[in-house]
């Protein structure tokens, strides 16, 4: 049924592939990008308790697919929450993109869910396709309208995408769609200028996020729905709040009702490349991807030069 649904919507390709076939093929087919073994010269992948992700866009050029490839290679956990617009429906109605490194993004998820990781998809407002079938289990992966998360120190987290609390989707669906078409027309320049950076041995930089930072309405707006969510979960007497949907990892402390509320959102994985992680005695971290590969590939040239020196 689910895979009539995404075939039925946004075709099936045979060229490009499909969000369905990658789904059902994974254990027929290695990825384009080989997976890692464990255990191997890097020491084995980095341990979470708990890992949160969302707005990686899959089917978009915006997708920053290496860079989570590399990221999924890198860690592991006990539990991981997709936390929404996982695959951008929206785009894909328009115009269906889908290479081979986004199979490889869904390969590795369901790889992972087989290998007995819990796996929580939450839709968001791009992927909202699949809220139809919230209860639903599929190849392992359990697809919740929302859920509640216990750390591992005793704190009760609420877990959505956030969409429900934008103001814009709620009362001017029209005006989410026209920012959504400039958002990737945003989306296009960083990736050139990435590439130019690249091209010079630069590191990662986004565009987008140094534009939200420097015009005031984006601030105003970013700062007002923390407020909202946060408010929204003191309500419903949890402890904190996980989320996607507004691009901006974040960790904010609110005030509801003389209690502390958490406020967490763990970014994206087009412009920002972050990730939301719970360690095994629960304390909380954002990673920021970039540079976590920056410390790596100067850790590396250090080892070589030492090496070097050495002989």
């Amino acid at each position: 049924m689910l895979g009539d649904y995404i075939e039925g919507n946004f075709g099936n390709r045979a060229d490009y592939g499909s969000p369905i076939t990658a789904m059902a093929d994974f254990e027929r087919h290695e990825p384009t990008i080989p997976e890692p073994i464990e255990g191997g010269p890097d020491g084995g992948r980095r341990k979470f308790r708990t890992i949160w992700i969302s707005d990686v866009h899959l089917g978009t050029r915006g997708c920053n697919a290496a860079m989570l490839i590399d990221f999924l290679d890198n860690v592991d956990s006990e539990t991981l929450y997709l936390v929404g617009d996982i695959i951008d429906g929206w785009r894909l109605k328009k115009k269906f993109y889908w290479p081979a490194a986004h199979n490889d993004i869904v390969w590795r998820i369901m790889k992972r869910a087989k290998r007995g990781t819990r796996v929580v998809y939450i839709p968001g407002n791009h992927d909202e396709m699949f809220r139809q079938f919230t209860g639903m289990n599929f190849g392992g992966v359990e697809i919740r309208r929302a859920a509640f998360h216990d750390t591992a120190d005793g704190r009760r987290l609420m877990v959505l995408h956030g969409d429900e609390f934008d103001t814009i989707m709620l009362a001017h669906r029209w005006l989410a769609f026209a920012g959504d078409a400039a958002y990737h027309l945003l989306m296009s320049l960083n990736n050139w200028v990435n590439s130019w950076r690249r091209w010079f041995g630069r590191p990662y930089w986004s565009l987008s996020k140094m534009a939200k930072h420097k015009v005031k309405n984006a601030v105003e707006f970013i700062s007002h729905y923390e407020e909202v969510v946060a408010r929204a979960a003191g309500e419903r007497g949890v402890d904190g709040v996980v989320c996607g949907h507004i691009h901006t990892a974040e960790h904010r402390l609110f005030e509801h009702n003389g209690k502390s509320i958490e406020y967490w959102n763990d970014g994206d994985w087009v412009e920002g490349c972050n990730a939301l992680v719970e360690h095994a005695d629960g304390r909380m971290e954002i990673l920021h991807w970039p540079d976590e590969v920056a410390r790596r590939n100067g850790a590396q040239v250090t080892d070589t030069a030492s090496l070097a020196k050495a002989a």
